[in-house]
């Protein structure tokens, strides 16, 4: 489903920003950056924010996408200079959260290879569809980053706890087969289906009770969250992790200020690691 007008009292900022769309019951949040794969920089984290309250007021609409611009890249995640620039902000933390508690359902249209931070993004939604072109890989551990407790969370819970340790662990490339086989993607189809896919699933959420779906949703994550003193112990060795010569040292060796922390100097080939 492609979006077709601007949502009405929410500032388009620039040619870059994300971008909010609304047609008929389905809001589309856009991300723009093409030729950056999309990158989420921390400019983009309030204008998100704003976007997501924005659906989540307007009564009208019960179902949110998330779409990559252009055709290689959904989002090759979070900017890597905010790594150690201003990733202690939490900001980007604050927006997965608030789209993974959402009232309103939310798919993920993932047209090409997602990256980084933007496969928390996905794993935010409740569903993501696929092309047969889409790929994936998180980076983190090649920079010496431990992931964020939530991050964590969502990896094991989404998608199990052996395929969490091969992608975290490894960080390695894996296609859009083992995408599906691992739960990592809904469904997946030839990239000219994507958007009647997409399409279908809007209707099919569209015509359920909104109450309910709601309900369920907030019920379904309650049961996959994790003891806070967990969440706690693993946060600290997160937080540890920021100020680490390890990943200052990484990320100074890139020399790539500006790059997307999914990517490299160029997208990563299949099976990778």
């Amino acid at each position: 489903m492609k979006p077709s007008a601007f949502s009405p009292g929410v500032p388009q900022p620039d040619a870059e920003t994300p971008l909010l769309r609304v047609a008929g019951h389905a809001a589309t949040i856009l991300l723009r950056r093409t030729a950056q794969h999309n990158r989420i920089d921390p400019d983009d984290l309030p204008v998100l924010m704003d976007h997501l309250a924005a659906v989540e007021a307007d009564h009208a609409v019960r179902v949110l996408v998330f779409r990559g611009s252009g055709s290689q890249t959904f989002s090759s995640g979070y900017t890597v200079e905010a790594i150690l620039s201003r990733l202690k902000e939490r900001a980007f933390e604050r927006f997965l959260d608030r789209l993974e508690h959402l009232a309103k359902p939310t798919i993920a249209a993932i047209q090409g290879g997602i990256y980084g931070g933007a496969t928390d993004l996905a794993l935010c939604c409740d569903l993501r569809i696929g092309v047969t072109t889409s790929r994936m890989f998180m980076p983190a551990a090649r920079f010496g980053l431990h992931y964020y407790q939530d991050g964590l969370r969502r990896y094991v819970g989404r998608l199990g706890d052996t395929a969490a340790r091969k992608l975290l662990l490894t960080a390695c490339t894996i296609g859009a087969d083992e995408m599906l086989r691992i739960g990592f993607l809904s469904e997946l189809v030839a990239p000219a289906q994507l958007d009647d896919t997409v399409t279908r699933y809007v209707e099919q959420l569209a015509a359920c009770e909104p109450g309910a779906v709601a309900a369920m949703k907030e019920s379904l994550n309650q049961l996959a969250a994790v003891d806070g003193e967990v969440l706690r112990a693993i946060e600290a060795r997160y937080l540890a992790s920021l100020t680490s010569e390890a990943l200052r040292q990484r990320l100074a060796r890139r020399g790539s200020s500006g790059t997307a922390a999914g990517t490299a100097a160029a997208p990563p080939t299949e099976g990778s690691s």
